[in-house]
């Protein structure tokens, strides 16, 4: 659905802006500076704005994955995936759902995001620093506005930590909702049925 109906017309990453087709990245429409993870340099990836990986501990079926799925079990994503609908809605919202660049989301990891000085260009704007990211001001709004959903739609699952609460609340008045935020919102409601109430009054005007 992501891929065929929501990007179909605008078929760019979040990140770096690189366009795509298929599954492939186009480099020679961006510049991705980080020379890691080869292999996934090329592939398109869906990332996890708010990572599964924040969430999921909020799951006992994460937290005690080889007590509720046997001892063989070594994967807490999947268990939890298996045993609780509430985290794989969670993982599956595709308003917390993303294009990347397969190795901008391996070095993006489960890191928070967070604004400071100095730090490794990934690529346009978006720098690596001590397991923080930093992405560019142009979607910092769009990001702070994906938390706010996710923690409202899900409250209790420790979705935005007090530290962050004041940096996106200032990402979300610096960058306000724009014409291409709305018309993804419009488009994935359309094609899930699922509503944004962060974006359901903004978009209307």
């Amino acid at each position: 659905m992501l891929k065929g109906k929501i990007y179909q017309k605008k078929e760019k990453t979040f990140y770096c802006q690189c366009q795509f087709q298929a599954k492939s990245i186009d480099h020679k429409s961006c510049d991705v500076f980080s020379k890691k993870y080869k292999k996934r340099r090329g592939r398109l990836e869906w990332e996890h704005i708010v990572p599964a990986h924040a969430f999921g501990q909020s799951f006992i079926s994460w937290r005690e994955h080889k007590k509720i799925c046997g001892k063989k079990s070594k994967s807490p994503r999947k268990c939890a995936r298996k045993k609780d609908q509430e985290f794989s809605e969670m993982e599956g919202n595709p308003y917390n759902l993303v294009p990347s660049v397969g190795s901008i989301n391996a070095l993006r990891s489960n890191y928070s995001f967070a604004q400071f000085i100095g730090g490794e260009e990934l690529c346009n704007g978006f720098f690596l620093k001590e397991r923080k990211v930093m992405p560019a001001k142009q979607i910092r709004g769009d990001i702070s506005r994906i938390y706010f959903y996710m923690n409202k739609t899900y409250p209790g699952r420790g979705i935005i930590s007090r530290k962050n609460q004041k940096l996106f609340e200032a990402w979300d008045k610096l960058d306000p909702v724009d014409k291409e935020e709305c018309d993804r919102y419009a488009s994935i409601k359309l094609n899930s049925g699922l509503e944004n109430d962060i974006l359901l009054e903004r978009c209307k005007k």
